[in-house]
């Protein structure tokens, strides 16, 4: 039996780097861009819609989306060197940006959202330069407790578009077509099952537009003057150069939200590793996360440069690959391609812009309500103990205190031209600042840094002595921790004759009290090899070897707890954990 089988999981067919037989690879392809298509199409139409702004920037501003994804999930599949996740990971427009983007609009015009755009797209390209230097504040409390406060800015922009009437009150059977999408988007996401689950915005959506046909809601005009296929006609809005009032208000927006961004497209590329690979012990390789990243600021320069809603990477790649089975990048490359395809199609962009206000309203509605349930899973995911939840509830009362302006209301919307004044703002500053305080406040760790290689090995042994009696750590305890921190660093060193010189490569060890255990932290320059991909290989049944290398890590499986490798491009980082 497969091994993946046997453990509850879909068994791959096809790895990233196999190639599938071209139509196996078209048709999943073709069937993972069609389920998708309608979520990046609606959210740039949400936007524009809630913002006011006219229907021709609308119409460009859903063409730059679909091409923009499409361009994005191809370099994903692709990864040419620091860039692309090499899996088939879909890109999508992020539903974090809504709020900013209507704000934007609102405030300077999509000249405004190109600029601030551009400028945030920095931020994922500086993270997955150096992603190892910023795991540590960019917690799960604080994307969480951001992404939680998303429904919370936006809901505002709701009414606005059900009170689209030409007398400013709500047109006739916008109430009917609102509730209808609204409940059946929102039952068959709860009780649907496999494609019908993955069908139901789609559904709701069709259903909701129907009932608001027949109140002559629906233009079915402007499809009848559409064509069948015709060349793009690129209508970029240019930049907002005057760095105004505005600008300097919603950058702070942008920019912590393209953090938020970066991290749900982490997220995605560890989600999507976990089912690319027949053997499910398979360690998470960094690497691929940072090229993911990247592709996130790549992506979100050209949506900047086009003026359009900005995106980030989603999980929707992840229930088809269990389905298939099929993980091959071919897949990737097949799904981008129809995005761009789409953008040739006028008369399906006209069936799609003619959608009624009040149903987009009503699918904006379900879609904050799962982007709440996501930041709520993502916080307790990464552990609510009674500090994390404290940091969360601060924060969370914060965004929506300072969003309805219950509490002091006049110096918050004069403080730095109303910075704070967004939720959104408000309550993710005060996450970060409140996580950053955690980690001056924590208990020191001891600390050393030396060369790397056998030649360090005196200074460690002495390093760990001092640190076991200031921990009371008894004799055994205390030799454990030295053997653990020896075969950790001769499994990390490179065989003799590598090319690398030891001499070139720094080591920084930490080494803390945590939970009955003593963690020891290696960080060193970056190898080839990932240490739990090795130990996973001794643990099963392989045959035994003699090499030096080989023999250390045995000895480090049974010294230590557990044992952790996060690679990155720049950094390697190995815990090791040894039971006190």
């Amino acid at each position: 039996m497969n091994a993946t089988a046997a453990d509850g999981r879909a068994g791959v067919r096809y790895e990233p780097g196999e190639t599938p037989p071209a139509p196996l690879a078209l048709g999943v392809g073709l069937q993972l861009a069609v389920l998708n298509i309608a979520a990046i199409v609606l959210i740039p139409i949400v936007v524009t819609r809630a913002a006011g702004v006219g229907e021709e920037y609308l119409s460009w501003a859903v063409l730059a989306s679909v091409t923009v994804c499409g361009l994005a999930t191809m370099l994903q599949a692709v990864r040419m060197r620091r860039f692309g996740a090499g899996h088939v990971l879909l890109m999508g427009t992020s539903g974090a940006f809504i709020p900013a983007s209507i704000t934007a609009l609102t405030e300077g015009g999509p000249a405004l959202l190109a600029t601030l755009v551009v400028v945030a797209a920095f931020i994922p390209l500086l993270l997955s330069w150096r992603l190892s230097l910023f795991q540590r504040i960019l917690t799960p409390s604080v994307s969480g407790t951001v992404i939680m406060l998303i429904p919370v800015t936006v809901l505002p922009f709701v009414s606005g578009l059900l009170t689209a009437g030409p007398d400013g009150g709500t047109p006739p059977g916008a109430a009917l077509s609102f509730g209808v999408t609204a409940l059946l988007v929102g039952c068959l996401a709860l009780r649907g099952t496999g494609a019908l689950r993955l069908w139901a915005p789609v559904i709701g959506v069709v259903v909701g537009t129907a009932v608001a046909a027949s109140y002559g809601l629906y233009d079915a005009a402007r499809i009848a003057d559409a064509a069948w296929i015709a060349l793009p006609r690129p209508r970029p809005p240019g930049f907002d150069l005057g760095f105004g009032p505005a600008f300097w208000t919603l950058l702070p927006s942008f920019l912590l939200v393209a953090v938020i961004a970066a991290i749900r497209t982490m997220s995605s590329t560890v989600a999507v590793q976990r089912v690319s690979w027949r053997r499910a012990s398979r360690a998470t390789d960094f690497r691929a996360v940072q090229g993911a990243v990247a592709v996130d600021g790549v992506g979100n320069l050209l949506a900047g440069f086009a003026g359009t809603v900005p995106g980030s990477a989603t999980t929707t790649s992840v229930p088809l690959t269990q389905l298939t089975g099929v993980a091959a990048r071919g897949v990737g490359l097949a799904a981008g391609a129809t995005f761009i395809a789409f953008a040739f199609l006028p008369r399906a962009f006209a069936v799609v812009l003619a959608i009624p206000d009040p149903v987009f309203a009503a699918y904006l509605v379900v879609l904050l309500a799962m982007l709440f349930a996501i930041g709520l899973k993502i916080v307790l995911q990464g552990g609510l103990d009674y500090r994390n939840g404290i940091v969360v509830g601060l924060a969370f009362l914060t965004g929506v205190s300072f969003q309805y302006g219950l509490i002091l209301p006049e110096q918050v919307s004069a403080f730095a031209g109303g910075l704070l004044a967004n939720g959104m703002n408000a309550g993710g500053f005060a996450a970060i600042l409140l996580t950053f305080f955690l980690r001056l406040t924590e208990p020191r760790r001891a600390r050393i840094e030396t060369e790397f290689g056998p030649s360090a090995l005196p200074r460690i042994r002495e390093f760990l002595g001092t640190f076991a009696g200031k921990a009371h750590l008894d004799q055994e305890v205390s030799d454990r921790l030295a053997a653990a921190a020896e075969e950790g660093l001769l499994s990390l060193a490179r065989p003799d004759g590598s090319g690398d010189d030891p001499s070139r490569r720094r080591l920084v060890m930490a080494a803390h009290r945590d939970k009955g255990e003593v963690a020891l932290e290696f960080v060193v320059a970056p190898r080839d090899e990932n240490l739990q991909d090795r130990l996973a290989l001794l643990s099963g049944e392989v045959e035994e070897t003699s090499a030096e290398s080989e023999v250390s890590l045995r000895l480090l499986r049974h010294l230590a707890s557990s044992v952790r490798h996060r690679q990155y491009y720049d950094t390697d980082i190995v815990t090791v954990r040894v039971a006190v």
